[in-house]
């Protein structure tokens, strides 16, 4: 089971969504999305919390307001997190996730810690939490196909962006070998190219003294 949220801190709003327990984190790890960000409470268990970043979109375009509402959801959904005051919530692309054969379920690393952004949450806001509950639906999602159907449109995408630039190649080439004909074609018939019917007698008059 999966919980989603909306955070209209933002226009459009925005969804944010967490695993039930720690076997719903672990699918959410194996088939997350390039365009996931994950949030989590710094060095204690909580919830995982994920953000969708829409196509061409990057960490940096976040807002913040809508960075806070999730770091507010993961110390709100960690028993130790959620009694405690000036906590950090790292985030990272899920791509930077690292998940070894020798972690416990729904634990994970990262490639790089460079890639992993902390926000400081001095106490938890009531406000914040009771908003974004009012907002909460369940849903029992197929990760795996979710995934796959994401990968299949990418591919679909990048096969009709690859044939456009290769027509558009060829379309442009065509052009230029024409436009390499025509300046051919118009430097045979150039003025110096060019003779008057007494120079061509002339020039045929010296070849027969």
């Amino acid at each position: 089971m999966v919980f989603y949220f909306t955070s209209k801190v933002v226009d459009p709003p925005v969804t944010l969504f967490m695993g039930l327990d720690k076997y719903e984190n672990e699918d959410l790890i194996k088939w997350g999305w390039p365009e996931d960000v994950w949030f989590h409470v710094d060095k204690v268990s909580s919830a995982h919390v994920y953000l969708r970043l829409n196509p061409g979109q990057t960490i940096d375009d976040i807002s913040m307001a809508v960075i806070e509402d999730a770091a507010q959801l993961c110390k709100a959904n960690s028993i130790q997190g959620n009694k405690m005051n000036n906590v950090d919530v790292v985030y990272t692309l899920w791509s930077n996730l690292r998940k070894t054969p020798g972690m416990d379920v729904g634990q994970v690393g990262f490639h790089s810690e460079k890639e992993v952004r902390k926000i400081r949450l001095e106490k938890r806001i009531n406000e914040v939490i009771n908003r974004l509950n009012k907002t909460k639906t369940e849903s029992h999602p197929d990760f795996r196909l979710e995934r796959e159907e994401r990968d299949r449109v990418e591919r679909n995408a990048q096969k009709k962006e690859l044939k456009e630039k290769q027509q558009k190649e060829k379309e442009e080439l065509e052009l230029r070998k024409k436009e390499q004909e025509l300046r051919s074609y118009n430097s045979l018939f150039s003025s110096d190219n060019m003779k008057t019917n007494k120079q061509a007698a002339d020039e045929d008059s010296d070849d027969f003294m």
